[in-house]
């Protein structure tokens, strides 16, 4: 196998782990703050075990974004135990949609008439998932503040990706991206665990998941994304990574019954789509 195609598979692998969020974020009765926390802490420790270039953090700049990616890991937790795992995904990879609005304040790029109509097909996929009745669920108790939430996500997530870019245009030595992703997880774990104590009663399921979620999902897909970008163009790295939002409710559906309604798949389907053309048209551009 050559190393490129090892690299192609490691990104994918990455992707589908971390496509595995939701239904395992839902497969346990800990609560949103207990999640975010134990999760977070486990990824921290594995991140920063595991890459010793995710250990250096004397860079004031990597603080900053981390704190942007920590509200990020909380506010995606908390709209996975509240709407469906599908509806949090897609709503949070509307993240584009606020980039490129701030791209030319925040990073001098200029958009173009094609970045909006992605915009525009974006904006109405995002719409879908507040039109309609939003059904109430075992999984998914309140869908609509579970969409606000997620939305939320979003523009952290689009400040999160800005800031990481702003990193690399700035930073000297080390990785920083992995360095925020090890901070920010950590961060996480200091807002929440005030909220996620005591723990009474969680049993073997609720553990296994948050452990899995930490060391798996997060942790290990990192080392995997870590490793497999070194040899792939960004260009296919950020198609294969396009993966996660696509399976994403696919592992909901198979572990809860939890399926998207038409709406919402339609509103996932412009979401993936207009992301998809995106890049495309960056690449041919």
């Amino acid at each position: 196998m050559s190393k490129v195609t090892r690299s192609r598979l490691q990104v994918l692998g990455a992707a589908l782990l971390f496509s595995t969020g939701g239904a395992a974020i839902k497969a346990t009765d800990f609560n949103n703050w207990q999640v975010a926390a134990f999760r977070s802490a486990i990824a921290a420790a594995a991140i920063l075990l595991f890459l010793p270039a995710a250990r250096r953090l004397g860079d004031w700049r990597i603080w900053v974004v981390a704190v942007a990616y920590a509200l990020t890991l909380i506010a995606f937790v908390t709209a996975n135990k509240l709407t469906t795992a599908a509806n949090a995904i897609f709503l949070q990879d509307t993240a584009p949609l606020y980039l490129l609005l701030a791209s030319p304040w925040l990073l001098k790029e200029r958009v173009t008439r094609r970045d909006l109509l992605v915009l525009a097909v974006m904006a109405v996929g995002m719409v879908l998932f507040f039109v309609g009745e939003q059904r109430a669920s075992a999984t998914a108790p309140d869908p609509m503040k579970g969409n606000l939430v997620a939305v939320l996500s979003a523009v952290t997530w689009a400040i999160t990706i800005g800031g990481l870019r702003w990193l690399e245009s700035r930073h000297t030595g080390g990785e920083p991206g992995m360095a925020t992703v090890a901070l920010g997880n950590t961060i996480a774990l200091v807002l929440c665990l005030p909220l996620a104590l005591p723990v009474a009663g969680a049993a073997a399921m609720d553990w296994a998941a948050v452990i899995y979620l930490g060391l798996i999902q997060v942790g290990l897909a990192y080392v995997l994304l870590t490793r497999g970008v070194r040899h792939v163009p960004a260009f296919e790295v950020s198609l294969l990574i396009l993966v996660e939002p696509a399976l994403n409710p696919v592992w909901a559906g198979l572990m809860h019954d939890e399926w998207p309604n038409l709406l919402a798949a339609l509103g996932g389907a412009l979401i993936l789509g207009g992301s998809a053309w995106q890049l495309l048209v960056r690449r041919s551009g």
